[in-house]
């Protein structure tokens, strides 16, 4: 089995499947989960299209880098960020983050937990 993993041009060409409503799309690419079950990590691309905000909370530790479009993200404590490519955002376990765009936004996202388990 090999030990490095290559998804060449993933950014433009690997599609999220629809996870919500009409707008949000969301898939892993690739997953430890069956290396490591004890601590698992699960990266994929994120696409929120304009439309229905997302609201989630988080039942692990999740790294985002924000790679097209843009984003309108907040939390709980009413703390708000307009994101675009380049921002990193780092989601704790337990926080609850409402996503919204004015057009569309495309992010990549590393997540401590097992693949699908988003």
């Amino acid at each position: 089995m090999p030990q490095m993993h290559y998804y060449e041009k993933a950014q433009s060409t690997f599609k999220p499947q629809l996870l919500a409503s009409n707008n949000v799309f969301l898939q892993d690419v690739y997953s430890s989960d069956k290396l490591d079950s004890e601590k698992p990590i699960s990266a994929g691309f994120y696409r929120l299209e304009k439309g229905e905000p997302l609201v989630y909370t988080y039942t692990y530790h999740e790294m985002k880098i924000i790679v097209e479009g843009e984003y309108q993200i907040s939390d709980e404590t009413g703390q708000s960020v307009t994101a675009k490519p380049g921002d990193v955002f780092f989601f704790e376990k337990g926080a609850t983050i409402t996503f919204t765009t004015p057009d569309y936004g495309l992010a990549f996202y590393v997540g401590q937990r097992g693949m699908g388990g988003a």
